[in-house]
This record gives structure tokens, C-alpha cells and sequence, in this order.
């Protein structure tokens, strides 16, 4: 399927990172703040909560570099009380659902310079406002199946449809078939 309007692709894009983040959401609200902040699984000994402050910093870059058409994804706040205190995270998560929600009407039909640490130094690169929020939401479910290991090591099982899985998955993979 080939979408030919720009304000129809970012509806979807949007659409589909506000999932996503309900997903976060719904995860918090089933976990126990121990378990949120819990960071004993190797290799890399890194909490939930910590992955969901990651994803968040992430979002943050590019909602505070729009205005001035710089979005560096190496200046993150990494705000400690997004990793320690789930509550908080949830209404941050919902404050940023509704600013990504406002760029639906957003004029985009500019570049806008990207900057990253490709491991070799600072590059920035343009993207599309509908390019890099796919990349936003593409980042997130990726610590989202980080997120998953985790939770299995310590041997939590939550259900979440579709949590920490590429919608590219085959199902029965998702399953664990």
C-alpha cells in the first residue's frame, strides 16, 4: 500500500507511535516499581525504567530541535526520575502523546537536520518530520524487545500484544512458535 498524502502518512505515523507508547503505558501499570527500577539482568545490567527514559529522551530531541530545525539526539536530558518513578513517566508519556498528536496540521514539507554519534563523531543528516518520528518509533520497539529479555530473565510474564515485536514479525514468531 503506497500513501500519496503527506498529512494521511503522518496521521498513521503518529497513529502507530501513540500505540506504541499506550504500550508503555499499559507495561507501567502492570509492573510493581521494583520491577521498573530492577537492574540485576547482565549483560548490560540496565533497569525498565531506564530503556523508557531512553525511548522518552529520544522523542525529547526531537520535540525541543523542531523549532529551530536541529534535532541532535546526542544532547538528552536522561531525566533519573523518568528511569526510577513509573508514575511520572506516564504522564510524561501522555504529555508527549498529545504534543506528536499536534503535529498532525504541521506544515512538513522541509528537511530538518538530524545530528547523531555514529561512533566515528558527530554527523547530522535531513530527514523528513514523518522520516525520523519513523525512526523514533522504530528506536522504541526496539528497547521495547530489550525491555521483553529483561522481564523474562526475571521471570515476569506480562502480555502485551505485540510488545517489543516488529509488526513485520511473522505471528507465529511472536508466539514463540
Amino acid at each position: 500500500m503506497y500513501i500519496t498524502s503527506k498529512s494521511t502518512m503522518k496521521k498513521i505515523i503518529i497513529s502507530s507511535i501513540n500505540h506504541n507508547l499506550n504500550n508503555a503505558i499499559a507495561l507501567l501499570r502492570l509492573i510493581k516499581t521494583p520491577i521498573y527500577q530492577d537492574d540485576s539482568v547482565g549483560p548490560y545490567y540496565s533497569s525498565i525504567g531506564s530503556h523508557i527514559r531512553h525511548i522518552l529522551d529520544f522523542f525529547e530531541c526531537i520535540v525541543n530541535g523542531l523549532d529551530s530545525n536541529n534535532i541532535d539526539l546526542t544532547v538528552r536530558k536522561r531525566d533519573g526520575l523518568l528511569s526510577r518513578d513509573k508514575e511520572f513517566a506516564i504522564e510524561y508519556i501522555c504529555k508527549l502523546q498529545e504534543t506528536l498528536f499536534s503535529y498532525v496540521d504541521v506544515n512538513t514539507n522541509y528537511l530538518i537536520h538530524v545530528t547523531d554519534n555514529m561512533g566515528k563523531g558527530k554527523v547530522t543528516v535531513n530527514y523528513t518530520l514523518e522520516s525520523i518520528m519513523s525512526h523514533a518509533n522504530s528506536h522504541a520497539m526496539h528497547h521495547y524487545a530489550i525491555i521483553g529479555y529483561i522481564l523474562h530473565n526475571l521471570d515476569i510474564e506480562i502480555k502485551i500484544p505485540g510488545f517489543g515485536y516488529n509488526p513485520t514479525t511473522p505471528i507465529n514468531k511472536r508466539e514463540g512458535a
